[in-house]
């Protein structure tokens, strides 16, 4: 009887710890937008990220492979904001390899947070920014900004800047979007 007692406390202890796991891992917000890969050199670098709302960072979501691993040294001008806020000068390979991925195919792209810090850690309930920070050519730069909240199916208002004459290569990231998702 007592084996089946230690076989039931630790299945149960099992699922419990798989569904708080599960909780905790769903998603809170999302970012969405197109996608169209450019021809030619320096360009295709962008970095999704989560900051507060005093614009303390807390987490990346995406970063492309070049620039994440070394490009930035090379291209002082690729995702600026990005590489400064993240510290990515201080992160381990395995901390950029864990955030960074080979540029994607020209698509919709989403990008989902789930409530975390970097560490892991769960954050409170209260106002975040969502970023997409690209690199459209050499020093042409785009910044979307998109505040949200913790309220579920909250669409988010998403504001852009400009640097530089970016002209048609614009088209590299259009129809960002942001909403909460829980």
């Amino acid at each position: 009887m007592k084996k089946y007692l230690s076989i039931f406390v630790l299945l149960f202890t099992v699922l419990a710890c798989t569904d708080a796991q599960q909780k905790t891992a769903q998603a809170v917000a999302e970012l969405t937008f197109t996608y169209t890969r450019l021809s030619g050199s320096a360009s295709n670098q962008f970095a999704v990220w989560v900051e507060d709302a005093q614009g303390k960072y807390i987490k990346t979501l995406y970063a492309t492979k070049y620039t994440a691993t070394g490009g930035w040294k090379r291209r002082e001008t690729s995702i600026p904001i990005w590489v400064k806020k993240s510290g990515l000068a201080d992160l381990s390979s395995s901390q950029v390899d864990a955030i960074s991925g080979a540029t994607p195919k020209t698509g919709t792209l989403v990008y989902t947070w789930d409530g975390t810090d970097s560490s892991g850690k769960a954050v409170p309930m209260e106002e975040y920014v969502l970023f997409l920070e690209a690199t459209l050519r050499w020093e042409n730069q785009v910044l979307y900004r998109a505040p949200i909240s913790f309220r579920k199916g909250a669409a988010a208002k998403v504001s852009v800047e400009y640097k530089g004459d970016a002209g048609a290569d614009r088209s590299m990231i259009s129809d960002v979007k942001a909403r909460t998702l829980r």
